[in-house]
């Protein structure tokens, strides 16, 4: 019976990290427009939509490694059982680090089987085509309960903006990816300067980036 407590509750200490994925994403980085410290780092990497490692991620990991110590705690007082409560925290933190993987396997790295591929389109529709949408990273059913779930149709990728995975060696996107993603807007077409500009006011407004494009 305790192994079974034990994996119920890991279990529902990822599905209860599922439901702050969304909500903080959506509330807590989309809604308030870069008007505080974690809405500003996460539309300025809306603007790059790329992946680099930044020192403060390691601050964040051990945030949200004692957050599931509280939570732990917090299952454990009222469950009274002590195993549940770690359960519970390492359910929460592991589901996290899993979300944190696959959110940077997607910007780096091509996808290797089918829910990965899904991850990606649902993940870049938020990036390119809706940022209001989609808010849920690495599963979809808090986007289908707050009607927020948008399917992704062919995903329209600013050159600019556009994967390392998704190209081939012109610059173009791989056969492969050809159902699935089209580049759009034309090489140095506009200053550079004035497109960031112009990605961070509609990063900033929630708003997918513009289609020009530049070398």
């Amino acid at each position: 019976m305790t192994a079974l407590v034990v994996a119920a509750a890991v279990v529902a200490g990822a599905f209860w990290w599922s439901l702050w994925e969304y909500g903080l994403h959506r509330f807590a980085f989309h809604v308030p427009r870069g008007k505080w410290f974690g809405s500003k780092e996460h539309l300025n990497h809306h603007v790059h939509a790329g992946w680099n490692m930044d020192p403060l991620m390691l601050l964040l990991w051990l945030g949200v490694a004692l957050s599931g110590l509280g939570w732990g705690s917090l299952v454990t007082r009222i469950t009274g059982s002590g195993a549940a409560g770690i359960a519970f925290g390492a359910g929460w933190a592991l589901a996290y680090y899993f979300y944190e993987w696959q959110h940077r396997s997607a910007h780096v790295h091509r996808p290797r089987n089918r829910w990965q591929r899904w991850m990606r389109l649902h993940h870049f529709h938020h990036h390119f085509g809706h940022p209001m949408a989609n808010q849920g990273v690495s599963v979809p059913w808090w986007d289908v309960v707050f009607r927020t779930l948008e399917e992704p149709g062919r995903v329209k990728v600013p050159r600019r903006l556009a994967m390392p995975w998704l190209l081939d060696e012109h610059g173009e996107v791989r056969p492969e990816y050809a159902d699935d993603y089209v580049l759009v807007g034309r090489a140095g077409e506009r200053p550079r300067a004035a497109v960031d500009s112009e990605d961070k006011v509609r990063a900033y407004a929630n708003l997918a980036p513009g289609e020009d494009a530049v070398t």
